[in-house]
């Protein structure tokens, strides 16, 4: 009798257990999120968005299996005002960050941080119980104020460079590498990497082998290339037999390197067994750049169709690649022409994680768009850039202004000029302006400029017209 109550309690038991593990098993685990953002880089700068000579061969990859966005922008032309609406949700002409410096005190150029209401990618995952990583160039932050620093904005582990003040406050070695705030964590010596971003991939792995297997991840690369200022890398050799000029082996180099690196990070994962619960997600802050001591975007025709660069609100300065692959969720090999920006970002990983999309955002979730579904686009996106005083004058302020309707686009650079209007089904390039055709359209972009907007510190509508050159008045 006894063995045979014990039998039947051994078998309830292991009926219950059966139970709790087809529990566990029918609810449904959160991914992890791994997100890729390249610096500077181009429309046309990869193979599987038209470039004919850098290669890019883990990225096509990436792209040939997964989703790739033809009509996706970036947050704005440049990268702290770009990286600012990736962060929060916010379009450029609601955020707090509008250019990579605002203006204070009649003529000091500063940079500005993210308000400490608004909340992150970064926070808002850590509050859905993700593990959070931020490696590479953060640049939201006041320098001097460490709790303005992505280790203090919802990153658990933190490694970012670290510039000073143009004017006055702490200089800061832009080789080291600071960890959680710490300012002796570590030095990027270049002979010793291909590139910094082999350097921060190898951090990268530091992070994964300490993560929590039970817990999601969320880590946040923002690569240094294709940016112009390193000057330098460690691999001299990639491309030397082309017989180019050396600012375009070095950029092409630093492109094809990066290349390298999204495919070590995702070889990795696959190896932890981690990647196929991994969204993967790449992108690039802006457009390509014509800086780095002589390199010219035209030399690998870096924007392929598209007319402008970093820094111009014309399509060639916003428009942006966007690959997303994620196993067994996002069909391969799937092109989508959905318009859609940086400021979507934040609702779609908030129903990735499964928690409410802040109020913050005026984004749109992408997921619907990631499993082939039907979702709203939006109606109009409008983009609102500062250049910075440093060393340029601005006779007309420095305001750049665009957005687009549909198969609509209007520019106008300093509001007290024309809005030029280009149809983008018909001209990619923005080469014909057809405002004096279709004023009720021009109409609507101006009302968009003026009345889809909010007052910011540090960024006065229409600009601060300049005569001179800041840098010199205050050296």
């Amino acid at each position: 009798m006894k063995r045979l109550i014990f039998l039947h309690v051994v078998a309830i038991l292991l009926l219950n257990a059966c139970q709790n593990q087809a529990k566990q098993d029918s609810v449904p685990q959160k991914p992890n999120i791994l997100f890729l953002l390249a610096d500077d880089l181009g429309y046309g700068e990869l193979g599987c968005y038209g470039q004919e000579v850098i290669q890019t061969p883990e990225l096509d990859k990436l792209a040939q299996n997964g989703l790739r966005f033809t009509d996706f922008y970036a947050g704005n032309a440049v990268c702290s005002p770009s990286r600012a609406v990736l962060m929060t949700g916010k379009s450029s002409s609601y955020n707090t960050v509008r250019g990579n410096s605002g203006v204070f005190n009649d003529d000091r150029w500063m940079r500005v941080a993210l308000k400490k209401d608004e909340m992150t990618i970064g926070e808002m995952l850590r509050e859905a119980g993700y593990q959070t990583g931020f490696i590479g160039k953060w640049h939201l932050d006041d320098p001097d104020d460490i709790t303005t620093w992505a280790c203090n904005r919802g990153f658990d582990y933190a490694v970012q460079e670290q510039w000073g003040s143009r004017f006055g406050g702490i200089q800061y070695d832009e080789q080291m590498h600071w960890i959680n705030g710490k300012q002796d964590s570590v030095y990027y010596h270049i002979n010793e990497w291909e590139c910094k971003d082999d350097f921060r991939t190898n951090l990268a792995f530091g992070y994964l082998d300490k993560i929590q297997k039970d817990k999601p991840f969320f880590l946040f690369m923002s690569f240094r290339a294709p940016h112009g200022h390193e000057y330098e890398i460690g691999n001299k050799e990639i491309y030397s037999e082309k017989g180019w000029p050396a600012a375009e082996r070095l950029h092409a180099a630093k492109t094809t390197l990066l290349d390298k690196q999204v495919g070590r990070l995702l070889n990795k994962l696959d190896e932890m067994g981690e990647l196929e619960n991994t969204l993967v997600i790449f992108t690039s802050d802006n457009g390509p750049h014509r800086e780095g001591r002589g390199h010219n975007p035209e030399f690998f025709n870096s924007n392929g169709e598209l007319r402008g660069i970093k820094r111009d609100l014309f399509e060639g300065g916003i428009r942006v690649p966007m690959i997303v692959w994620w196993k067994g969720k996002v069909t391969a090999g799937i092109n989508t022409n959905h318009l859609s920006g940086f400021q979507d970002i934040l609702p779609t990983l908030a129903e990735v994680a499964g928690v409410e999309i802040p109020a913050q955002t005026n984004g749109i979730s992408l997921l619907p768009v990631l499993f082939g579904e039907e979702q709203a686009s939006h109606e109009s996106m409008n983009w609102e850039f500062q250049l910075d005083g440093w060393s340029r004058t601005m006779p007309d302020g420095g305001f750049r202004q665009s957005a687009r309707i549909g198969e609509w686009k209007g520019v106008r650079y300093g509001i007290m000029n024309e809005t030029l209007l280009y149809n983008l089904n018909d001209d990619i390039s923005e080469t014909n302006n057809v405002a004096g055709d279709h004023p009720e359209i021009v109409k609507q972009m101006n009302d968009i400029f003026e009345d889809k907007r909010a007052e910011t510190q540090g960024f006065p509508y229409g600009g601060v017209v300049q005569d001179y050159k800041a840098k010199d008045r205050h050296q």
